[in-house]
């Protein structure tokens, strides 16, 4: 900590005593300081020989760009320096009160993966659009789940319920496109059945002035049970008539889809991917620049001072609930009616509390917690990639990644994040 006190005299020729406090916060440097060191462990320690090989090209795309075989030890070891530069700048820039720019986790962030990646595909083939195309499938339903969790904190509700609005988003988007043939009124399905599990938060939470992270964890419970409860006991015994929903097919943007690497992970995609690309920024410009957006973030930083100017409080908490919940309940259609084609019990896997951890590590704006999920995305595709070419890293280790990878992102890499004032905290008027 430094103290920089200044003795400015006033015009009445008093002194005027200004005291300014910098902290130091070390927590970015320390976590690249870690990840450098694993990186040094593999260049150094635990070096591989041999060529990594990167297809850059797709079988379905025009354009061939063939493979490009990279040295492993030679690519790490500069990696490795580089890392070790980027973090002493960190330090450097920490200790002597300058900002940290963005530029630097994100260089950071890309080089230790093409470092990772080399390493473990030593003698193997590493497919680039492949590897893509996966971690934006399964980054959908995240990116969902954290921008309800945007909208519901920024407006002063706690999400935690986003896995039950996933599940029985996905199983009421399965049941009604088997019974209907319908994809589109199975996503209809799972924006009202999202709706009505935000619906259970905002009741519990703004009317009656429950903790809202035990309604949240309440709900996921109890919808998990429900939801599995009726597919041993409905759907199971009648799986032809109501868990063979059809799935949304991919609809290729013409010329679009045909550029080199990223044609085929982007503008070859199902209809609720495409509906991401329009809610992200459609959300963002909702939040900063319209009146929808400063009435949300005013009720959720300071209710008090909107309701003074005439906002109400509660029912702009409980229709953006909802609204926060319909939003989620897209991205457990994607479960059945885009990735797998039916329910399962338990089918999201705990991922609506990675989409809470993206919220939190995306400092509670859309547009980087849109880059968390993807994140996460990337290193659940990664560990199924590495599985695949024989990676040296243990299984158990592997299976581990992608919620370590969370982890480290948001206790080191989120740096200073302050959640809205008022979230979490129920509103009593007067």
């Amino acid at each position: 900590m430094s103290i920089d006190t200044s003795l400015p005299t006033s015009a009445s020729g008093g002194a005027i005593v200004r005291e300014r406090v910098r902290k130091r916060h070390f927590k970015l440097p320390i976590s690249l300081a870690v990840a450098t060191a694993l990186i040094w462990l593999m260049a150094f320690v635990f070096g591989r020989d041999g060529v990594s090989t990167y297809r850059l090209g797709d079988r379905t795309a025009s354009i061939d760009l063939g493979d490009i075989g990279v040295p492993t030890a030679p690519a790490v070891t500069i990696c490795a320096i580089v890392l070790a530069l980027l973090t002493a700048y960190a330090f450097w820039a920490v200790a002597t009160f300058r900002k940290v720019g963005l530029w630097v986790p994100i260089v950071f962030a890309l080089l230790a993966v093409f470092a990772f990646l080399t390493w473990s595909a030593a003698g193997g083939l590493v497919p680039v659009t492949g590897l893509l195309f996966g971690a934006v499938s399964l980054s959908v339903p995240l990116v969902f789940g954290a921008l309800g969790g945007v909208i519901g904190e920024r407006v002063g509700v706690v999400n935690v319920a986003i896995e039950a609005q996933f599940l029985f988003a996905a199983f009421s988007s399965a049941v009604i496109a088997s019974i209907t043939g319908s994809v589109l009124l199975g996503l209809v399905g799972a924006l009202v059945a999202g709706a009505l599990v935000g619906a259970v938060l905002a009741v519990f939470s703004i009317k009656y002035l429950v903790e809202q992270v035990i309604v949240g964890v309440v709900l996921n419970v109890l919808i998990t049970g429900l939801t599995s409860f009726l597919h041993g006991a409905l759907l199971n015994p009648n799986s032809e008539a109501l868990n063979s929903p059809p799935r949304f097919p991919r609809v290729p943007i013409p010329f679009l889809s045909e550029i080199p690497i990223l044609g085929p992970v982007v503008f070859n995609q199902t209809l609720i991917v495409y509906i991401m690309y329009v809610a992200v920024p459609l959300v963002a410009w909702g939040l900063y620049k319209t009146r929808w957006g400063l009435r949300l973030r005013a009720v959720g930083e300071h209710p008090q001072a909107a309701d003074t100017v005439g906002i109400k409080v509660n029912p702009t908490r409980f229709w953006n609930v909802l609204l926060a919940g319909a939003i989620a309940g897209i991205g457990g259609a994607y479960f059945t009616l885009g990735s797998v084609g039916s329910f399962d019990k338990e089918m999201t896997g705990g991922l609506g509390f990675i989409a809470l951890a993206a919220v939190i590590f995306g400092g509670w704006d859309p547009v980087r917690a849109t880059l968390a999920a993807l994140l996460f995305g990337f290193t659940t595709n990664l560990e199924t990639l590495l599985t695949n070419l024989g990676s040296p890293i243990p299984s158990e280790f592997m299976a581990m990644l992608p919620y370590i990878v969370t982890v480290l992102a948001v206790v080191g890499f989120a740096g200073q994040v302050r959640a809205p004032a008022a979230a979490g905290k129920p509103y009593i008027k007067g």
